[in-house]
């Protein structure tokens, strides 16, 4: 009877502590399979310009988009005046008082100007926008020369700009494409957000 007694009491503390570790290790597995990694689900940074000519007429919307390493810019113009027109991004978020404020184009590198120059290019430097006979136009482009969205989005920031003529893509310090007519100061929004003009 005794014998009986003492397999059934091991029976039980048995069967109670191989009940134990199968619970620990399930949480456990379910950790490993499902892991909150804020770095794969975060959306990308995106910052937005929104143009204004001199006088006052909205010109279009600038965005700027993180792409890992790099910056991608598109831009939605209206109200231009039609024909090719050099558009670039420049050093300091501001448009005051005849956008001069905004500097110079965007130039962490210290590069000399132009997407055709050798010794190029500044970050800020795009190809040409085409403007048609409705004064609309549009273009997209991953800017190189060091551009980082940290970079763009700096203390003083950056802003976007529309020329009055053709960008030669070789002339220091701005491809000769003379007057600013439309200026917007990028300011960082949500990526799932939209902005509109």
């Amino acid at each position: 009877m005794r014998t009986i007694l003492i397999s059934a009491a091991a029976l039980t503390l048995g069967l109670s502590a191989c009940g134990s570790p199968d619970t620990d290790d399930t949480s456990a597995d379910q950790t490993a399979i499902d892991p909150v990694d804020p770095a794969m689900t975060a959306e990308p940074m995106r910052a937005v310009a929104m143009l204004m000519t001199a006088d006052g007429q909205e010109a279009g919307t600038a965005t700027a988009t993180q792409e890992g390493d790099s910056v991608a810019i598109s831009f939605e113009g209206r109200n231009l005046p039609a024909g090719t027109h050099g558009v670039h991004v420049h050093m300091v978020g501001s448009c005051e008082p005849d956008f001069s404020a905004a500097g110079g184009h965007w130039n962490p590198t210290e590069q000399t100007h132009g997407l055709e120059d050798p010794e190029g290019q500044h970050a800020g430097d795009m190809p040409n926008l085409e403007v048609d006979e409705d004064g609309s136009g549009s273009i997209q482009y991953t800017l190189e020369g060091g551009a980082t969205f940290d970079g763009l989005m700096d203390a003083d920031g950056s802003a976007f700009i529309v020329h009055a003529g053709e960008d030669d893509q070789v002339t220091d310090p701005s491809g000769d494409s003379g007057d600013r007519i439309a200026c917007g100061v990028f300011e960082t929004q949500n990526a799932g957000s939209t902005a509109t003009m």
